[in-house]
């Protein structure tokens, strides 16, 4: 049967409160009529009113007795006869004003006055009548003439008193006559009322057959349904017995439905090692109604099959109510398959992170391997091409400078792609002045096309846009690279760029406009089937061994991935034997002209305001050598420490201006003698540390930015550059703190996300980092690095680059604690400053 819906249950309540209302309605009134019936049969409004009208005819026989007397007269019989009319009319009065029968009729004025001067007149006779006989005698005129003056009085306490007794006993009458008329009300309405129930109960009796023939035929459909359906479905009483099993439920379980009806589920599905947990969780849902899985939804579980077999499950669980109670619905699903393939998945996604994390060990590794022994290259023949040499040694010393620089671009190359492979790329958009760079593009290319023979130039083809907002180290490299491809291949010949910026194609201007650079040479040209793979890793158009232009093949690819990174194109039309012509294609933003755009590293060094007191940090003699060199001619003050914890001693005892800090060193390396050095209160705990790394990862040298290191210099670092980084610390230029924060992930994320549900994870980002900082250096470490490695993912999603490297050394810190005991104090200091800085620029 189906069950009563509150609307169904709030009618039946009202109705059954009527109809008691109603009953208790009719026997209130009955007792009413019963009692008024009870007080017209009793005699005591008749006594009341026989009683007033007695207080006349007694007060007239005081009258007759008092008139009787004569002052002459020695009757003492009529002297007697007066006493007892006085004393009956006395105590009829006294009735009157002290009976509790008349108290509604003493509340009358009338009744009221006449009363009081009744009273008095008693009052005043009492000592009289009470006295010697002769003296009432005496007074016998004085009496007659006062009850003669009382008459009456008397006649209105009588009067007053019969009129209002009479007005009552009629309003009783009415009363009963009202309470009757309603009795019938009340009495006619229950009748109908009950008329109206039996029609109800017969329409609902007709409903409840139609139902009931329909519920046979719903359950016949659900039978139907469950008995084809997939997934095993059990149903159950609240105690756990099994009332239903379907054939889904029989193959998934191993077990026939009549063997499993009537058995417990623990019996049937629930594992071994789960039987207490069953058990409990069904002793806590008898008390409380509470379970873990009743009405949550779809909930992965295991259960186990007749055989012992335990497998995974997705299961829900749902009630119903019927008229022999609560019923429990459990549809449960086998997802052994599912569960395997999200393992296998999870293994590839692992095999592929480890895969990756190799690589990117590799790739440190090789950089340093690369970088660090070329810098003692580059930097020996930079001191060596200062001394005296004949002219076939400078040749000697350019060729090899020359070797050196082919070396660290191939180097350079490799990182990138790597970078822009593990979507690792970073893209900085500044103003920059485009005529200018192709210029220093055509300058730095023009020696190798003078050497082939070849012209090269360049103009603007239609209206000049020199200052544009884009990346130019990136827009750069791509020219660059197909520049020198176009003079290699070009002998004898000419080589033409032409640039152009072009209106985005929406009129309403969503589209970026574009820049479009042509570069067309007169070279050999490319056959059609190199044309597609001329773009890719280790390609090149001449695989001979005789081939007249040397290259590794990485420029082009990396040329098209910085395309593809900045939302450009790259193509190619070309012919053998008619020169070829690449055109690039990047969506750009028009700027307004800005005072200064050379590049800071290309500023040559000028001589030191003053010579600087500089600590240099290496381990390896021979880039120390070099680098002290370098400092001492420009006429530094150098002095040297060997390792980290030789630099930590050093600037803990002396004031310097500036440390140059090798990060990859043995005993300690400059990361932690850096977070050692901020984070004690040595004489040179505050000055600039410049990082000389191998490491060209943006990512690794925002983790060194982040233990306390204002700026990095990537290996080989050659006399010039350092000159000029040291001028600039030491001359407080570099001193300006960058933004912690990149705008342009933060803008794509809301665009995105939308900017609530931003905001939303923005102020759940901050808790999280509060909570972090908030624990402290004296915290657990392995908590510390869990929570670190947590926030700093979170930090390079909002692009809070400072602070996620801040992060990340806080989590290599808090490792090396648990593996050495390393102090996190340094670390957690400076993570805590730069979330000071990154919560600011987040506006959080």
């Amino acid at each position: 049967m189906k069950p009563l819906n509150p609307l169904q249950l709030a009618r039946i309540a009202i109705g059954a409160s009527v109809f008691a209302v109603l009953v208790l309605i009719l026997g209130a009134l009955t007792l009413n009529v019963l009692r008024d019936l009870q007080d017209q049969r009793s005699a005591r409004l008749d006594n009341v009113q026989w009683t007033l009208s007695q207080v006349e005819i007694d007060f007239l026989r005081l009258q007759l007795a008092a008139n009787a007397l004569s002052p002459g007269g020695a009757n003492l019989g009529d002297v007697e006869q007066v006493t007892q009319a006085f004393d009956i009319f006395y105590s009829r009065v006294d009735l009157l004003g002290n009976g509790s029968a008349y108290a509604p009729v003493r509340d009358l004025d009338e009744f009221d006055y006449a009363m009081s001067r009744v009273v008095s007149f008693l009052d005043d006779t009492v000592p009289l009548i009470d006295g010697p006989p002769e003296d009432l005698l005496q007074a016998a005129p004085a009496l007659q003439a006062r009850i003669e003056t009382l008459r009456p009085a008397v006649r209105q306490l009588s009067g007053a008193g019969i009129t209002f007794f009479s007005r009552l006993s009629d309003e009783r009458r009415a009363e009963v006559l009202r309470t009757l008329v309603q009795l019938a009300t009340v009495a006619g309405g229950l009748l109908l009322a009950l008329v109206l129930l039996a029609i109800r109960l017969g329409w609902l009796n007709a409903q409840s057959m139609r139902r009931r023939a329909e519920v046979a035929a719903a359950y016949e459909r659900v039978r139907v349904v469950s008995e084809t359906s997939l997934d095993a479905v059990i149903l159950s009483d609240e105690t756990g017995k099994i009332l239903s099993f379907n054939a889904a439920a029989e193959r998934t379980f191993g077990v026939f439905a009549a063997q499993a009806i009537g058995k417990n589920l623990s019996e049937v599905i629930v594992p071994e090692h789960l039987q207490d947990w069953h058990q409990e969780e069904m002793r806590t849902f008898e008390r409380t109604g509470k379970h873990a899985i009743l009405g949550k939804g779809r909930v992965k579980g295991v259960a186990s099959r007749a055989d012992g077999t335990v497998f995974p499950v997705e299961l829900s669980v749902q009630r119903a109510t019927t008229v022999e109670g609560d019923i429990y619905v459990l549809v449960l699903r086998d997802i052994s398959h599912r569960v395997q393939a999200e393992r296998d998945l999870v293994a590839a996604r692992d095999r592929a992170l480890a895969s990756e994390r190799a690589k990117s060990d590799f790739l440190a590794t090789m950089s340093h391997e690369i970088r660090t022994p070329l810098n003692g290259l580059m930097g020996n023949l930079g001191l060596l091409s200062e001394t005296v040499l004949s002219e076939r040694q400078r040749d000697y010393v350019r060729n090899m400078e020359t070797s050196g620089r082919m070396l660290l671009r191939h180097v350079t190359d490799v990182l990138d792609i790597t970078r822009y492979d593990a979507g690792k790329l970073r893209l900085r958009e500044r103003p920059m002045h485009v005529g200018r760079m192709i210029q220093d593009i055509v300058d730095n290319q023009s020696g190798a096309a003078r050497a082939n023979d070849t012209r090269l130039s360049w103009a603007w083809e239609g209206d000049r846009v020199d200052w544009i907002l884009a990346d130019r180290d990136r827009i750069e490299g791509i020219l660059l690279n197909i520049v020198g491809n176009a003079v290699k291949f070009t002998h004898g010949g000419q080589i033409d760029i032409t640039a152009t910026v072009e209106p985005g194609a929406d009129p309403s201007g969503d589209d970026r406009p574009e820049l479009h650079v042509a570069v067309r040479d007169t070279g050999a040209g490319i056959a059609e089937d190199m044309q597609a793979r001329i773009f890719e890793d280790f390609t090149t158009g001449d695989t001979t061994y005789d081939r007249q232009a040397g290259g590794t093949g990485l420029g082009l690819g990396l040329a098209r991935r910085f395309a593809e990174a900045l939302g450009g194109t790259i193509t190619l039309k070309s012919a053998p034997g008619r020169g070829s012509t690449f055109c690039v294609r990047l969506p750009v933003v028009p700027t307004e002209p800005q005072e200064d755009e050379t590049p800071q590293a290309a500023i040559q060094p000028v001589a030191p305001v003053r010579p600087a007191r500089v600590l240099l940090v290496e381990d390896n003699v021979i880039n120390r050598t070099i680098a002290r060199e370098t400092l001492g001619r420009a006429g530094h003050d150098v002095t040297e420490a060997t390792d980290g914890a030789e630099a930590v001693r050093l600037a803990a005892r002396s004031r310097f201006d500036v440390v140059l800090m090798d990060v990859r060193m043995p005993k300690m390396d400059g990361r932690k003698a850096t977070r050692l050095i901020r984070g004690g209160n040595g004489a040179s705990s505050d000055v600039p540390i410049i990082a000389l790394t191998a490491n060209a990862q943006a990512e690794e040298q925002a983790a060194f930015l982040a233990d306390g290191m204002n700026d990095v210099m990537v290996k080989p670092v050659l006399g010039d550059a350092l000159l000029c980084v040291v001028d600039r610390w030491t001359s407080g230029e570099g001193n300006r703190p960058a933004d912690p924060v990149e705008a342009e992930p933060l803008a794509d994320l809301r665009q995105a996300l939308g900017p609530e549900r931003v905001d939303d994870l923005l102020g759940r980002f901050a808790r999280e980092v509060d909570t972090l900082i908030s624990k402290g250096p004296d915290a657990d470490p392995a908590i510390i690095a869990d929570e670190a490695h947590r926030s700093a993912g979170s930090a390079a999603m909002f692009g809070a680059t400072a602070l996620q490297g801040a992060l990340g050394a806080l989590e290599q810190a808090a490792r090396d604690d648990l593996r050495g005991g390393a102090d996190l104090t340094a670390a957690h200091h400076v993570a805590r400053a730069e979330w000071a800085r990154s919560r600011t620029a987040l506006g959080l």
